[in-house]
């Protein structure tokens, strides 16, 4: 690397992938790519899938007997402990949440280990910039974007006195519609 005329010296790399680099995604997707495989409560029927999406790995667990569930999730875990461990790679705990969906009158604790620490239960997460909450009511995610979407409203607004009506279309298509639908799938 070369900073204020200066190069830095040359080192091995015996792990990983460095940083910047173009490829360093692609390599990322194909190393993990193998890891829902990994994990037989997934393929055995036993109500668990795993998502992966660029660096974002999402454990689902559907089971309605919470004796059962909380057993398949930490069953699931530490399998991938061990895939994490068998491919040098390290969970990062501060983002590790898991949610239950529960209808507002059902909520009780149950509890989900990684490496003998307790995962943290939340009441949202984020996926993919949508925010899902765990009674499905989508207040957290209204929240979240009717700022976004009062911002657009402003814009097109303003601009209507100088701009075609062909113009402020493209406009409210791209602050507007964009965040209205992202994530619509019909």
């Amino acid at each position: 690397m070369k900073f204020n005329s200066k190069l830095s010296n040359w080192d091995k790399i015996n792990l990983g992938v460095p940083q910047g680099l173009v490829l360093g995604p692609l390599l990322f997707l194909i190393y993990v790519n193998d890891l829902p495989s990994s994990v037989p409560y997934t393929l055995a029927g036993e109500n668990s899938s795993i998502t992966l999406f660029a660096d974002d790995t999402s454990v689902i667990t559907n089971d309605p007997d919470l004796t059962k569930f909380e057993r398949n999730l930490n069953k699931n875990f530490r399998i991938i402990k061990e895939w994490f461990n068998s491919n040098l790679l390290l969970l990062n705990f501060d983002k590790t949440y898991y949610m239950r969906f529960v209808t507002k009158n059902k909520i009780s604790n149950i509890n989900i280990e990684y490496d003998n620490k307790m995962i943290l239960q939340a009441n949202f997460v984020k996926f993919l910039v949508i925010t899902v909450d765990n009674t499905l009511s989508w207040k957290q995610h209204t929240d979240t974007i009717i700022p976004k979407l009062n911002k657009a409203c402003f814009i097109i607004g303003r601009l209507k006195f100088y701009l075609s009506n062909h113009a402020l279309k493209m406009v409210y298509y791209a602050f507007f519609h964009s965040v209205m639908s992202y994530g619509l799938i019909f």
